[in-house]
C-alpha cells in the first residue's frame, strides 16, 4: 500500500519527478550533440543516466537506430531492459569497442 502524502509532499515529489525527467532529457540531448560521449555516458560517472535504459542511451547517438542498437546489445549480451547503472565492465567495454570501429 501506498503511503498518504500530503498535497504539499505529493506537488514536491512530483515536482522532483519533472526534475529528473528533465536532467535525463538534456544528458541525452548531449548525447546526440556530441558533447556528451558514449564512453562517458556508459560509465556511470552521469548520474544523470543512471536510471536511463541503454538501449535510449544507444539510439541517441547520431545514425544510430533501434535495429545497430540492438545488434550491439545482441553482441554485448545486454539485456534490452539493463539500465546504464546496471551495465557490467565487460558490458561497457564490448559496446565501446562495437561503437568505436
Amino acid at each position: 500500500m501506498l503511503p498518504t502524502m500530503t498535497p504539499e509532499e505529493r506537488a514536491a515529489a512530483l515536482e522532483k519527478a519533472a526534475a529528473a525527467r528533465k536532467a535525463r532529457t538534456e544528458a541525452l540531448a548531449e548525447v546526440t550533440k556530441g558533447t556528451l560521449t558514449l564512453a562517458d555516458a556508459l560509465s556511470g560517472s552521469d548520474p544523470r543516466l543512471h536510471k536511463v535504459k541503454v538501449h535510449r542511451v544507444l539510439t541517441a547517438l547520431p545514425k544510430v537506430g533501434k535495429a545497430t542498437a540492438d545488434a550491439a546489445l545482441a553482441k554485448a549480451k545486454v539485456d534490452p531492459k539493463r539500465r546504464v547503472k546496471g551495465l557490467g565492465a565487460v558490458q561497457r567495454t564490448v559496446l565501446l569497442e562495437h561503437f568505436a570501429a
